[in-house]
Order: C-alpha cells, then sequence, then structure tokens
C-alpha cells in the first residue's frame, strides 16, 4: 500500500523549505509518496512583505532562525523586495509535474529563494531555473506567458479550500492524518504507520514546530 502525504506549502515561506528534509526522511523506504500542494500566502492584488520591516525581520529572529539552528539547516532571510508573488512559480510547477520533475521542481524554488537570494516571481528567473532542471526552458517560459497552467493552478489551490488549509506548510497523510507546522521524522512515520494500519485516528505528533500564515 502506497501511503499518500500531501503537503501544502509555498515557495515563499521559510518554514516550508525546513519541512523538505524530514518530509525525505521520512518517506524513504516507506512506500509513500509526496504530492506538493500550492498554497499561495498572499495572492495578487494583497500586497506581499518586505524583508526590511519589522514584521519579517522579528518573525525570523523569534522562529525562524532559532528552528533552522536545531534542525542544522542554512536558511536567511531573502532581501528581494518585496516578496515576489508565486502564481507563476506554481503555474510552473504544473509544467515541471507534466514533464516528471515536479518532485525535484520544489525544493530548487525553495532554494532558489532561501539558498541564493532569487526573485521566483520574475518570468525570466524561473525560466533559468527550468532549464537548471532539464525543462525545456522555451517551451516553459510561453507556458508561463501565455497562462496555459492557470486553469490547473486554480484547480489545484481549491484543495486548500476542501482541506480548510489557513497556514503552510500543512501536510495531510492519506487523507486524515493531518500535521501543521515543520513536521519531525517521528511524527511523519507514526502518521504513515497509522495509515498504513488503517487507523483513521488524526496523528498531530511533531507538530506545531512552526508554520507560516504570512
Amino acid at each position: 500500500m502506497t501511503v499518500s502525504i500531501k503537503v501544502w506549502s509555498d515557495y515563499v515561506c521559510p518554514f516550508c523549505l525546513l519541512a523538505e528534509e524530514p518530509l525525505r526522511q521520512a518517506a524513504l523506504g516507506a512506500d509513500a509518496e509526496i504530492e506538493w500542494m500550492p498554497f499561495e500566502l498572499r495572492p495578487h492584488p494583497a500586497p506581499t512583505l518586505r524583508p526590511e520591516g519589522d514584521y519579517l525581520r522579528g518573525a525570523w529572529q523569534s522562529s525562524v532562525y532559532p528552528l533552522a539552528e536545531r534542525m542544522g539547516v542554512a536558511i536567511r532571510l531573502p532581501d528581494v523586495s518585496p516578496q515576489p508573488y508565486t502564481r507563476l512559480a506554481f503555474e510552473g510547477y504544473q509544467f515541471a509535474r507534466g514533464h516528471g520533475l515536479g518532485q525535484s521542481y520544489v525544493p530548487r524554488m525553495l532554494r532558489a529563494f532561501f539558498h541564493e537570494n532569487r526573485d521566483i516571481g520574475d518570468v525570466d528567473v524561473l525560466t533559468r531555473i527550468a532549464a537548471e532542471l532539464g525543462l525545456p526552458a522555451g517551451e516553459f517560459r510561453a507556458a508561463l506567458e501565455q497562462g496555459t497552467y492557470s486553469t490547473a493552478h486554480r484547480y489545484a489551490l481549491a484543495a486548500a479550500d476542501q482541506h480548510r488549509i489557513t497556514s503552510v506548510p500543512t501536510v495531510i497523510v492519506d487523507g486524515t492524518h493531518r500535521i501543521e507546522g515543520v513536521p519531525s521524522v517521528a511524527g511523519l512515520r507514526a502518521a504513515i504507520d497509522a495509515a498504513r494500519a488503517k487507523d483513521t485516528a488524526p496523528v498531530r505528533a511533531g507538530a506545531a514546530r512552526g508554520s507560516s500564515p504570512w
């Protein structure tokens, strides 16, 4: 039995980057399949946040940096200002998924923002990242400019409403076991084991270490 793990995330959420390694470790050898789901924290036309502002700087100092240090993950607050909208990046994910590279696209996009300080709201930047992944750059760019995957992205976003997603990362294992915030490997494996055992009781162990409602 392959266990489904759906992960709602946004590419400008630092906790989503921190969640990636526990997810990878928990799924390793567990016959579990991770599906990344979109959640735009600040969809257009809502203004996005500015890294020079007190809110982001305070949140990073009090929550992001301490958790990243405990987990041994390198991360920095990007100085792209204002922070990019992520709709185009998510439409790019739909393109990558259709070309069999969806699993590689998500961590690459997170690293492009948090490790490389790249403006992932810019079509030129997104196209270069796509080419780095081995995607056909010309087709990728045309798809974003023409809105080829806008409908697919809207359908994917609708799933967040169905599951009452309000913050990221939110992980739902086997449709029932819900973990909000950066999960622990132990908490994820407990949820996977419970799903495999047909246990329908919600599992929240390992949650609440950090999530982003920004």
